[in-house]
């Protein structure tokens, strides 16, 4: 076994190695860019390297400074982690010629399932079923849209390299293709470097169930199935594991097929086999489709973790140190079900736009597993995938999981950027989800029930006010660490026992204090009856807030969680609210702005323009597009126009807020 690694990664997943790493006695180096100077897997690892600047191309996407660091730290073995360079057979072959020890697949069997076209026609050979479509070398458009139609619609363009639903486009009828597959292309050629698509069949009520799969180069065994098929825009939101509804043959059926596949290609390490299912009539074993085969560990490896008790990293680690496979297909057992949700910054009524902040408060309950690369006081950088923490839960049923991982959900606390949190938690409540009747188009066809108009309760809107007055001694913390919650549902900062700031002995105490919550403004009157009695007014409402010996109670309700942080008031209840406290001074600024102007949403790269100088546009038209986080996203014009100027042009890197293009003044 080699005594030293180097984690080829960053952020989570890289926390995750080293944690595991360093249980088996090894030493851990870690490798970060000037935007991960301070992170917590730099603070994590036993040493660190600088490899380069905050874009991925000038640090993680550099295979021959990540190997040079390796080198010069005393490494043996590199762990790629997923993302980055996980999947480069050209890295692999690099680590290899440097004498190092790649703890994954070898570069053979990535090459063999890099691109879909090419691991389909193995898979075919292979006897694995795959799905109806066109799988050729051919990229001509007239022909690809020649095969779509032989096909059938509605089909799905896909993008031959990577994944992650980049380079994804579901075409519904003929005369959408074009601009799809040009769409389709363009975000390939992006994020992979390789525009080339295939064209395949959409199932009309897909499931999308994948098979854990560990080889030692010669044999493989499944670690069961996990079901990914609750997805938003082709990228997974919650997983479980086992798939509701499996049956015993089913799953023998796709283990079988995933292990085939994994012999095929002399796999060696942690992999994923993917498959479409067609569950239109319930799950069948001739109703499975090969799709594709990650070469690598994927983001949601916990839940199979949960329900197996294998560590999964350490079973890289052994057998890429030499050993054989560590269990057969006979040892391994289903234990329970389990649920990973993954916490992103990201604005779900905009779009699921992805968002960036300092994290100004973070905390996880206790009974979850929180696998995270943040801290309180990090902040979310433009430059990589937005997620803050996968939150995983386990239980005996699936049942009592679901209502675990809905618990878990409502105990955790983020503060400073917008997040999914609310979303995950409608999902979490959904009763077809909650019935097991799950497939890859829910979260589409029931987005507005699962995004409600969010609006904060006279309860959330009272403990905000108490907060920002200071009345309940709430510290206005920089960053060093969340105040745990108590039994009561409120943080420490705001217990029994602790004496009000500004309390009167002679008369009660009255004070007026204005807040902000998005764009609303409003006050609370709050008077001060005694130490453990304060009376808020709201909009004519009238509450009471007493102090017992388990806590504060918001009329006879346990008050939620708050935390101050200068001018910004957290509160932690259904799934948090952000509050602005005004300066009375500030009071009658007003917010400025140009209706006129289409700005950028988020940091980002400006890809493309579309708009010119007095070129009349129509509401929706495309104007510009905008790279960030690994997407790309369409600005459109939100009225009929006439384009007075481009303030941004092609190649320019902008901040959120950016002006972008600015139309005519209506008349």
């Amino acid at each position: 076994m080699f005594d030293t690694i180097l984690i080829a990664n960053r952020g989570e997943i890289a926390c995750r190695v080293i944690r595991t790493a360093r249980s088996m006695g090894l030493r851990c180096v870690a490798v970060y860019s000037d935007a991960d100077r301070d992170a917590a897997h730099v603070e994590m690892a036993d040493h660190a390297v600088h490899i380069g600047g905050p874009a991925p191309a000038d640090s993680y996407l550099r295979g021959d400074a990540i190997i040079a660091a390796a080198l010069d730290s005393g490494a043996q073995a590199i762990h790629p982690g997923y993302g980055f360079l996980s999947e480069n057979p050209g890295f692999v072959d690099a680590v290899a010629a440097a004498g190092l020890v790649f703890v994954g697949p070898s570069a053979a069997a990535i090459r063999a399932m890099g691109l879909k076209d090419a691991a389909k026609a193995l898979m075919i050979q292979a006897g694995v079923p795959v799905v109806p479509g066109y799988h050729g070398a051919g990229q001509d458009p007239d022909m690809l849209a020649e095969e779509a139609g032989r096909i059938g619609y509605p089909v799905l363009i896909k993008a031959v390299a990577g994944g992650g639903g980049k380079g994804m486009r579901l075409v519904e009828a003929p005369a959408a293709f074009a601009d799809a597959l040009r769409s389709a292309q363009g975000e390939a050629r992006t994020a992979f470097g390789n525009a080339d698509v295939l064209v395949e069949k959409y199932v009309s009520k897909p499931r999308h169930i994948e098979v854990q799969i560990f080889g030692d180069g010669t044999r493989a065994v499944h670690l069961f199935e996990r079901d990914c098929s609750l997805q938003r825009r082709h990228q997974k939101v919650i997983e479980e594991a086992p798939a509701p509804g499996m049956t015993e043959e089913m799953r023998a059926a796709m283990g079988q097929a995933a292990v085939k596949a994994a012999e095929a290609i002399g796999y060696a390490g942690a992999g994923t086999v993917e498959f479409i299912v067609d569950a239109s009539e319930g799950l069948r074993p001739d109703r499975f489709y090969f799709m594709e085969m990650n070469t690598r560990l994927q983001v949601e490896h916990p839940v199979t973790e949960a329900v197996t008790g294998i560590d999964l990293v350490e079973w890289q680690l052994r057998v890429a140190a030499g050993a054989a496979l560590p269990a057969a297909q006979a040892d391994l057992v289903l234990n329970g079900h389990a649920f990973e949700a993954r916490l992103y910054a990201e604005d779900v009524p905009r779009g699921f736009l992805p968002a960036t902040g300092t994290l100004a408060h973070l905390a996880f309950p206790e009974g979850a597993r929180a696998d995270s690369g943040v801290r309180p006081g990090d902040s979310i950088s433009p430059w990589y995938d937005p997620m803050i923490a996968k939150l995983i839960v386990w239980g005996p049923t699936r049942a009592i999981a679901l209502a675990r991982l809905r618990q878990a959900l409502r105990g955790t606390e983020v503060g400073g950027t917008v997040t999914n949190l609310a979303f995950l938690g409608a999902l979490a409540a959904h009763p077809g989800f909650a019935a097991g009747d799950v497939d890859t188009g829910l979260i589409g066809r029931d987005l507005e029930l699962l995004v409600p108009e969010r609006r904060p309760h006279d309860r959330a809107r009272a403990a905000a006010a108490l907060s920002a007055a200071g009345l309940l001694t709430v510290p206005v913390e920089t960053g060093s660490g969340p105040a745990a919650p108590d039994r009561a549902g409120s943080s420490q900062a705001v217990r029994g026992g602790e004496e009000l700031s500004g309390f009167s002995l002679w008369q009660p105490l009255r004070r007026t204090v204005s807040l902000t919550w998005e764009d609303d403004a409003f006050d609370a009157v709050l008077q001060v009856h005694g130490p453990d009695h304060i009376e808020i007014g709201l909009d004519g409402a009238a509450l009471v807030a007493t102090r017992g010996r388990t806590g504060w109670r918001i009329d006879t309700v346990p008050m939620p969680g708050c935390v101050r942080r200068g001018d910004r008031v957290f509160v932690f209840d259904t799934f948090g609210f952000e509050f602005g406290i005004v300066d009375p001074l500030d009071r009658a600024a007003g917010r400025s702005g140009d209706g006129n102007l289409i700005e950028a949403p988020m940091p980002g790269l400006v890809k493309s323009v579309y708009a010119q100088a007095g070129q009349t546009v129509r509401a929706g038209d495309r104007l510009a597009v905008l790279e960030a986080m690994k997407m790309e996203h369409a600005l459109l014009a939100a009225r009929d126009g006439v384009v007075a100027e481009v303030l941004c042009p092609a190649g320019s890197q902008v901040e959120a807020g950016a002006a972008l293009v600015r139309l005519e003044p209506e008349t």
